[in-house]
């Protein structure tokens, strides 16, 4: 027995290394698939569901192509009006606030990053003002009468507190008005900036800019004009023709901004009129200066973003704003409306991220002064209770940006029928997320496949529904 005890131990020691050998050839188990679906009819609501696991699936085929790549996202939010602020910091108590915040901008929680600034008022503000006012019939051309007093008030806090709870914090301001001074009308409402006011409005942008940062809130993006060939009737704006706006960024903004980090966008009006920003895109002293086109949603259709990007695909795509209203107040008919316009189309077309209006409302659809009387926020807050209520607009931000992480690629997704709509992503872990909605009357059965191997997936008809593969390695 003694002898014998070396050739057990040797014929042990072999049995066991051929059987690890044997499990590392096996294939990896594939993971657990988790599904998170809103509703037609609002029963389920960013709601968590059974976990898909692999199987053989049924009815068309939807495939995930890691291999395939295309833009990287900067991420989802909506826009701190000075209506939204107002209501986040004087609507709620301070622990109130820093529970919504958390939900809205934290992680678990949406997850927003990407956030638009208006620089000065806009229809969302109690009244009317720009950076730099002085008396009727003055000129201030060393802007000597500049001040961030007003957004300090409620604005610039609100976002402070906002970035410290997601330092990935992306903004995007906008102008809805120069000064009244630097404009023909003389007036915040109506007109169009004078050409020999250029360099003081390039300046006007750069201070703006610079106090920002200061305040700790870097500015990534600038738009050269919100919505420019709308001149509102009550609350400021300002007309900017594609010519205006080419030799304003060629001579004046561009040069101004170049080394600072801050990038130039184009547009920043509706898919209607791609005219304009080819326009300004094929001049090319302002080209160099512009790094993007911003989109809206208020007329056209986004496929046009398809078609600038195709001109100029070294330029980014974004769909900067969107509001909805009591114009519209059918629950699954806008949610599937904005689900798939304004997160799948635009990124199928190569978008970078989408923006709504109003992170914030009241039940009056304010605080505002001139402009819309029936928009809706992101969420409505009570001023006399505290109370949120969390509206259509968080649950379509939320399916993209609860998962689909800054510095996500969109990856190939091919099939599924034609009453799928669908995109994909790898984030910068290595987890996949899968955006879908079924636009059909009737359910679906798919088969979802990703890197050989396939999870049977049923959607009722309408919903929305994301997916989540796991990093590789992470425990599910």
């Amino acid at each position: 027995m003694t002898r014998s005890a070396p050739l057990t131990r040797a014929l042990a020691a072999l049995l066991l290394a051929l059987a690890v050998a044997a499990c590392a050839h096996l294939p990896a188990a594939a993971p657990r698939v988790q599904v998170w679906a809103s509703s037609m009819d609002g029963a389920r609501k960013l709601a968590r569901q059974a976990d898909l696991t692999p199987g053989a699936g049924e009815g068309a085929v939807l495939t995930l192509d890691p291999e395939q790549t295309d833009q990287t996202m900067v991420g989802f939010g909506a826009a701190m009006t000075d209506a939204s602020a107002q209501l986040f910091q004087t609507a709620l108590n301070p622990a109130q606030r820093r529970a919504l915040f958390a939900e809205l901008f934290g992680r678990p929680g949406l997850g927003l990053n990407f956030l638009r600034v208006p620089i000065g008022a806009s229809d969302f503000s109690v009244r009317h003002y720009s950076l730099d006012d002085v008396p009727a019939g003055a000129s201030d051309p060393q802007l000597r009468a500049f001040s961030l007093a007003e957004p300090q008030r409620f604005q610039i806090p609100a976002l402070q507190a906002a970035k410290r709870i997601n330092p990935e914090l992306v903004l995007m301001a906008s102008p809805w008005s120069a000064p009244a001074w630097m404009k023909d009308s003389q007036s915040l409402i109506k007109g169009s900036p004078r050409r020999d006011a250029y360099g003081a409005y390039a300046a006007y942008f750069s201070r703006y800019l610079g106090a920002m940062r200061r305040a700790g809130l870097a500015v990534r993006y600038v738009s050269v004009q919100n919505e420019p060939r709308f001149e509102p009737a009550n609350y400021p704006g300002m007309k900017m023709s594609a010519a205006e706006r080419a030799a304003f960024v060629a001579t004046a903004l561009g040069p101004a901004l170049a080394g600072s980090g801050t990038e130039v966008l184009e547009w920043d009006h509706n898919w209607d009129h791609p005219e304009e920003p080819l326009a300004v895109l094929a001049d090319p002293a302002a080209r160099r200066f512009v790094s993007g086109v911003a989109w809206h949603c208020y007329g056209g259709d986004p496929g046009v973003m398809a078609e600038v990007r195709a001109a100029y695909p070294d330029k980014q795509l974004f769909l900067t704003e969107c509001s909805g209203g009591e114009w519209a107040p059918r629950w699954g008919e806008t949610m599937g409306w904005m689900f798939d316009n304004l997160i799948i189309a635009p990124i199928r077309a190569g978008s970078r991220g989408t923006i709504l209006w109003n992170l914030a409302l009241d039940p009056a659809h304010g605080p505002h002064l001139g402009g819309c009387g029936d928009c809706r926020g992101v969420v409505t807050i009570d001023p006399a209770s505290g109370a949120v209520t969390r509206n259509l607009e968080y649950y379509v931000l939320g399916h993209a940006s609860r998962f689909v992480r800054p510095g996500a690629v969109r990856i190939g997704s091919a099939g599924g029928g034609e009453q799928l709509v669908h995109a994909a992503f790898r984030n910068p872990d290595g987890s996949l997320v899968l955006l879908a909605r079924n636009t059909g009357k009737a359910e679906r059965t798919l088969a979802i496949t990703a890197q050989g191997r396939a999870w049977p997936l049923t959607m009722p008809a309408g919903e929305i529904m994301t997916l989540v593969w796991p990093a590789p390695g992470r425990k599910q």
